[in-house]
């Protein structure tokens, strides 16, 4: 990911605090009928990008179904999961084709009266040539061999240069705006649950879905109902999963 510096000092939370929001949060899978106002919907998904992102290319978007009919036609494409009766589901998308446009959207966004121009060279130049696969993605393939070449005399980004890779970038950046929203939403009172278990094909159906854009879960919002939890939490010990250098 590349950074431009700022001379802004974050601010700092309370540990605790955020530990509490972190440690109250957990997939609920029952819930009330009662709606998500539209105020709080707004102040999460304004919370939700402002994840960190790849180059701040901001490679999401969200789709975000109130409507009663819809959300009735969503519970079958969730295969009848009890969590797709909420009020409210947002559909979380990763956009893997939309870096062209936010090239020129950084450019014509920028908060300050001038655009660095380090920024727009980047955005410009390098940005173009670091996203572009290329028709079928060909170019893609000879930015593979450049690299192969290039990286024996020095260190130096090797990805994405594939469309694959392209797709994995998006989902990377897109993941971290999900656990934003989540986190939002239960600092508001709301429960959530995240769902991969639905029909894709039957969910571009449903929703109007950019063709190259990619569901990667559905969100399942509302006030938590009874027996919303299903088991006990649990995770592995972290000397499993934990390496110190």
């Amino acid at each position: 990911m590349t950074s431009f510096p700022t001379d802004e000092t974050p601010n700092t939370a309370s540990p605790a605090a955020l530990r509490a929001l972190i440690e109250s949060r957990r997939a609920v899978r029952r819930f009330t009928s009662e709606p998500v106002p539209d105020e709080v919907i707004r102040d999460c998904l304004e919370l939700a990008v402002l994840a960190p992102n790849s180059c701040n290319l901001q490679p999401w978007s969200f789709q975000v179904v109130r409507d009663p009919a819809l959300l009735a036609q969503l519970h079958p494409v969730c295969m009848g999961q009890n969590a797709a009766r909420a009020p409210l589901i947002i559909a979380v998308l990763a956009r893997p084709d939309t870096w062209r446009q936010a090239c020129r959207n950084i450019i014509e966004y920028w908060p300050e009266a001038e655009v660095p121009a380090r920024v727009r060279s980047f955005y410009s130049k390098t940005a173009p040539f670091q996203y572009n696969q290329g028709p079928l993605g060909l170019f893609g393939l000879l930015k593979r061999q450049l690299v192969r070449l290039a990286g024996l005399r020095k260190a130096l980004m090797r990805t994405p240069n594939s469309r694959a890779d392209m797709r994995l970038w998006a989902v990377k950046s897109t993941a971290l705006a999900a656990e934003n929203l989540i986190l939002a939403f239960q600092s508001h009172g709301y429960a959530t649950c995240p769902m991969e278990g639905f029909d894709e094909v039957r969910l571009r159906r449903v929703l109007d879905i950019p063709r190259q854009a990619m569901p990667i879960m559905l969100l399942a919002v509302g006030r938590q109902g009874e027996k919303g939890i299903y088991n006990p939490r649990l995770r592995f010990p972290l000397e499993q999963q934990v390496t110190w250098l």
